[in-house]
């Protein structure tokens, strides 16, 4: 299955998370996705930061042969919001990304390949809302935009942050998305908060035949020491780390591991206490509005772990 991968990818910065880079190890891991375009985009990190650790990470994953392209570096109508934090200055590379616009090169090999490309995007929608804006097209010839992003069954509960992350700083391209009659799956925080990482997990991955592996063990380990201190009274966070990302990527290569509900979904919008916050109709009442997303509402937990342990150790 032919893949785009649009990513804010942070891992290999101290201090940020580590699934983003557990989802593109997959990708390459999986032998039934054939990976043949990332595009970077802002989000976790600024997106300069982002696209040099994509390069690295694609040297050290030996994906060389594929390319990589620079994205947004803002929201689509909001070009004065940065990123959660970045580093100052910029994180940097001597590899050269590709040449071009990340929304241009995602409309190009959608369209050029009806039905047959998968855009996964674990960042802010900015980049796939561009695309679609340049080229409607993608929306009727892209195979499947599938998203980790939003919450559907419940709510962030904070103040600060009522939306998802990559819902809430680019509210305006996830509802573009939402609305463009593209087929989209969302795979959200209802179900990506329930696959976790425990240093037993690590340990396992140290002990495999690949190279990714190790590092692997020792960035999750790393990243569980530093959720337990910035979040002193979570006690899931002091022996464990959400894997969001890369239950996008499992969507993908493992749908048979999520549960589904079709749905009508849309984004708030307005710089206010909602912005970022998904409305999700699953369409029970007899009036109910025809659904245009399909969305994760379950997960079988212990096969997810074990798929992606196998995979990983494999690299």
């Amino acid at each position: 299955m032919r893949v785009i991968l649009d990513t804010d990818l942070a891992m290999g910065a101290p201090g940020y998370e580590v699934d983003d880079g557990f989802a593109l190890a997959l990708i390459a891991a999986e032998p039934d996705l054939e990976l043949e375009l990332i595009t970077s985009v802002h989000g976790n990190i600024d997106v300069d930061s982002a696209t040099a650790l994509i390069l690295e990470a694609r040297q050290a994953l030996s994906l060389t042969n594929v390319p990589v392209v620079r994205g947004a570096g803002a929201p689509l109508v909001e070009p004065e919001r940065e990123p959660r934090s970045s580093p100052t200055p910029p994180i940097r590379s001597p590899l050269i990304p590709d040449s071009g616009y990340a929304a241009a090169e995602i409309a190009r090999r959608v369209v050029a390949s009806p039905g047959e490309v998968t855009v996964i995007a674990i960042g802010p929608l900015t980049n796939i809302a561009a695309a679609i804006a340049l080229d409607p097209r993608v929306t009727t010839h892209v195979k499947e935009i599938v998203v980790m992003g939003g919450v559907f069954l419940g709510q962030t509960n904070e103040i600060r942050m009522p939306g998802e992350y990559n819902f809430w700083i680019d509210p305006h391209a996830a509802r573009a998305v939402l609305r463009s009659g593209a087929p989209v799956r969302l795979v959200g925080l209802d179900v990506t908060l329930r696959v976790r990482l425990t240093k037993e997990h690590a340990a396992q991955m140290a002990s495999g035949s690949g190279s990714f592996g190790p590092l692997a063990a020792e960035m999750t380990t790393t990243w569980i020491d530093t959720v337990a201190e910035r979040h002193p009274g979570d006690p899931l966070a002091k022996r464990s780390c959400p894997m969001h990302d890369p239950l996008a990527v499992a969507a993908v290569s493992r749908p048979d591991l999520l549960t589904w509900a079709p749905a009508r979904v849309d984004v708030v919008t307005a710089d206010e206490i909602g912005r970022g916050v998904a409305i999700a109709d699953l369409l029970t009442g007899a009036d109910a509005p025809e659904p245009q997303a399909m969305v994760a509402t379950g997960v079988d937990v212990d096969g997810f772990i074990t798929y992606l342990l196998d995979r990983l150790r494999s690299i």
